[in-house]
């Protein structure tokens, strides 16, 4: 049996989480410190008043620092299924890192819960942890959110883009969702992601995302996270349909591309004129992370016929201008400039791969809302001179 002697400053890590984060409150300070691949609501304050911290990683990679020993994991807490008749279990709804925690941890717990889908892919046996707690707490889910009008369009812009027979990586929220209802009547689709939720679902429900095209994992949705309503849970359980693998396989750029006319779909918080792409944090705010948009540009541009799609409103829900001039003092680029390809707002869609950066900020400012363009052309000339007016 090991034996874990009483310590302070014990450090979490985790993907994104939801529900309360105790641990990441102020009052803990000294006993818990959170570090997260992602910065979810639940702990973005204590993140952004120095009380929780941010691990920024490419999720591909978030493996690899477990493995090959960057990041220390002295103990792996995981949530899985009840075991089959091989006593094997399935990490359900989170299999990402967890498989590669468990094989560095020198101690394992399982939080055995009935709840948790039987999912099958990367599954590991219950004989490999030192113990076991057995919990029916149900799962945490997220609704479906209908899209507005302007997701509306945008998600019209991007369907336009996705042949018949595409693979799809695609994440949760209005936006993904407005893209799915715009996808109703393509042919063939096929989904490798890291995240399934209920706007992939909504289309594999009517047969339009059935893998029938896909180069691997034919007829096969592949993810390595779940996070939706009970009916995405319900409809992975035991499913043959669904594999749920290590974000090794899901995420790696050169394991996306081996499926033909792959087609990622992300988002920003916003973009400058030369194709700078911040999607973690607002200043020096953070406010999500990195995750794996990086991965999925790559790897959907090194596909054959594919494309890297960055989806977004032109303006924030407050009505600041989400094309900019420059990335704001302290801003994180997820996506640089030299990966950046199809660029789509509520105003169209634009290609800046080839482009040179005027080329860029012409085409940018096209698809900015139009009350920013004046000022985004103003900027331009003084960056630019005098030829940005000939």
């Amino acid at each position: 049996m090991v034996q874990i002697r009483k310590t302070l400053n014990l450090h979490f890590h985790h993907f994104h989480t939801e529900g309360p984060a105790p641990y990441a409150a102020p009052e803990y300070a000294g006993a818990f410190f959170d570090q997260g691949f992602f910065v979810g609501a639940n702990v973005r304050e204590s993140v952004n008043a120095g009380y929780a911290d941010y691990l920024p990683a490419h999720l591909s990679e978030s493996q690899s620092m477990y493995r090959s020993g960057a990041l220390p994991c002295d103990v792996a807490m995981v949530q899985v299924s009840l075991p089959d008749a091989d006593g094997m279990v399935s990490l359900g709804t989170s299999v990402d890192c967890s498989v590669a925690a468990l094989e560095v941890a020198t101690l394992k717990i399982a939080v055995v819960n009935p709840r948790v889908p039987f999912a099958y892919g990367d599954l590991v046996p219950l004989s490999c942890f030192d113990h076991l707690v057995y919990d029916e707490t149900p799962l945490i889910t997220k609704d479906y959110v209908q899209p507005s009008e302007t997701e509306l369009r945008i998600g019209k812009y991007c369907a336009e883009l996705v042949p018949d027979g595409a693979c799809l990586q695609m994440g949760i929220g209005s936006l993904p969702n407005a893209v799915a209802a715009a996808l109703a009547n393509h042919r063939d689709l096929g989904l490798h992601t890291e995240m399934f939720a209920d706007g992939a679902l909504e289309l594999i429900e009517k047969g339009v995302i059935n893998g029938a095209a896909k180069t691997i994992d034919k007829g096969q949705t592949v993810a390595s996270f779940l996070l939706g309503s009970q009916k995405v849970y319900d409809f992975v359980h035991r499913n043959p349909a669904v594999r749920m693998r290590d974000i090794q396989y899901t995420n790696d750029p050169w394991n996306i591309a081996r499926n033909d006319r792959v087609v990622s779909i992300n988002s920003a918080l916003e973009i400058d004129l030369t194709g700078q792409v911040c999607a973690d944090s607002i200043g020096t705010r953070i406010f999500s992370g990195t995750g794996g948009q990086l991965d999925f540009v790559r790897g959907a541009k090194m596909s054959k016929e594919g494309k890297a799609i960055l989806a977004m409103a032109s303006r924030t829900n407050k009505g600041r201008a989400k094309i900019v001039p420059t990335l704001q003092p302290g801003a994180g680029v997820v996506t640089p400039r030299a990966d950046i390809q199809w660029v789509v707002t509520e105003y169209g869609a634009v290609n800046l791969y080839g482009k040179s950066l005027q080329e860029r900020a012409r085409l940018l400012m096209s698809i900015a809302h139009p009350d920013d363009r004046e000022m985004l052309d103003r900027e331009a000339f003084a960056r630019f001179g005098l030829h940005w007016r000939q």
